[in-house]
């Protein structure tokens, strides 16, 4: 949705709306578009320059440029681009159940299921990629604005205000008309999620971690203590996850080379 707005507020946005690669299937689950390119996965050595074309990105020439990019993607990339970071949260349910429907559309448009053994349960994936955003912002200190989703969509004027005025630039009326309220109003439902891999007082922590960026609180030194612990907890878990889709990769890496 930011991609959206920004687009409309008059920035110059790097990324298609419709990238080629999202089928008919995947296109569906956003109707408005993706605005995705290469970058989402950072913008660093191995996506600039353009892998194919040779185009470099300088970082003076782009100030004004709006991309969107992947938590994952963020924490790799160099820090001269990131000039700006608008970081949207939902909570880890409602992004279990939207990463859940998007699973199910690529399997639909795949037709096969070959790649789930070595899926992230979505609450897992929702821990790792938060804490990254959080670790990140804390520790290279670069400009940020961090709201959660339900807040955008429960005032979209005085959030998408608020974030041109921080900007510098773009037109905030504009941005604002392409917010859908219908679309604003629907809330999804987060029953019955998949915890797999989550403990009570993860889910606790997972909570309290989405409660302060949703009402902008800051968080306590109390509070990161046990973000830290609950981290320490669930990180071989990730480390071990990590690990199995490498080895994964190369076995099919070798398989193709031996067919």
């Amino acid at each position: 949705m930011w991609m959206q707005i920004l687009a409309a507020a008059g920035l110059e946005v790097i990324g298609e709306r419709f990238p080629r690669h999202w089928g008919e299937h995947l296109s569906a689950a956003n109707p408005d578009g993706f605005y995705e390119s290469e970058l989402v996965a950072g913008i660093y050595f191995r996506t600039n320059p353009h892998p194919v074309s040779g185009v470099f990105l300088f970082p003076d020439q782009t100030i004004h440029h709006a991309v969107k990019v992947f938590i994952p993607g963020l924490v790799r990339s160099d820090i001269a681009f990131l000039d700006r970071v608008i970081a949207t949260v939902r909570s880890w349910r409602a992004f279990a159940r939207s990463r859940e429907r998007l699973r199910e559309l690529v399997r639909a448009s795949t037709h096969g299921d070959g790649e789930q053994a070595r899926v992230l349960p979505p609450g897992l994936e929702w821990w790792a990629e938060n804490f990254a955003l959080i670790r990140d912002i804390a520790t290279r200190r670069y400009a940020s604005h961090v709201l959660s989703y339900d807040s955008l969509l429960a005032d979209p004027d005085a959030s998408i205000h608020a974030v041109v005025q921080w900007l510098g630039v773009g037109d905030a009326k504009k941005a604002c008309a392409v917010v859908h309220r219908e679309r604003a109003s629907a809330r999804v439902e987060e029953d019955e999620v998949d915890a797999s891999g989550l403990e009570p007082h993860h889910i606790e922590i997972f909570d309290e971690l989405f409660d302060h960026i949703h009402r902008g609180k800051s968080l306590s030194q109390a509070l990161i203590d046990r973000l830290n612990a609950v981290d320490r907890e669930l990180r071989p878990r990730l480390i071990e996850h990590n690990a199995a889709v490498k080895m994964a990769a190369l076995a099919a890496l070798a398989a193709d080379r031996d067919g």
